[in-house]
């Protein structure tokens, strides 16, 4: 039986004031009010699992613990099939300490060579926490195939050479609310919405 959010504080687990905002939106009609790790001087744990749901329930779990509130928290990345799904959780790290995306994109491109297969999908794991330790996970996906040259600016990380399949605009040309209405993130937060802030 899924645990239902019952209303009141959540702690976003996560320093990034951007994805705050939009997890606080998101969740505004369901009588949340959203805090962020960094608003309550908590740490970034070290993100120490091997799978996407391990790392996000990682982050969840410590910021619950130590705020004494319920936690959020995701853990995102690239999968490219012909890679064995590299680079995978480590899609953050292969952008280096600048965060440089470009260097990213360009070790993903030359990685493939000139191999036909170019299948890839970003994946996006929720986890929400109690103190107690109690967890849900919930897994978002969506599939496409990397694209070269990186084609426009909108995003962030990946985007500019992930192509949704079926579509004609990389992530990084799409504009962001349709990006945001197929994303592996849209995907995780309906499950997420349903399974523990739904009606009912």
């Amino acid at each position: 039986m899924i645990r239902r959010f019952k209303g009141g504080r959540l702690v976003i687990a996560s320093h990034n004031a951007g994805k705050v905002r939009e997890i606080g939106e998101l969740l505004a009609p369901f009588g949340t009010e959203v805090v962020s790790a960094a608003t309550l001087g908590l740490p970034e744990p070290e993100e120490t699992g091997e799978t996407f749901a391990a790392n996000a329930e990682l982050k969840a779990r410590a910021a619950a613990l130590a705020a004494g509130l319920p936690a959020l928290a995701d853990d995102s990345g690239l999968a490219v099939d012909a890679l064995d799904g590299a680079p995978g959780i480590f899609s953050a790290r292969w952008a280096g300490e600048a965060k440089d995306f470009a260097a990213a994109m360009a070790k993903v491109n030359d990685a493939l060579g000139d191999n036909a297969d170019r299948r890839a999908g970003f994946v996006c794991v929720l986890a929400l926490a109690w103190p107690d330790g109690h967890c849900e996970t919930f897994e978002g996906f969506v599939g496409g195939e990397i694209v070269w040259p990186p084609r426009g600016s909108n995003g962030f990380g990946y985007d500019p050479v992930f192509l949704p399949t079926g579509g004609t605009l990389t992530f990084g040309e799409m504009d962001p609310g349709a990006k945001h209405a197929i994303s592996h993130r849209a995907d995780a937060f309906a499950k997420l919405v349903a399974g523990c802030f739904g009606k009912g």
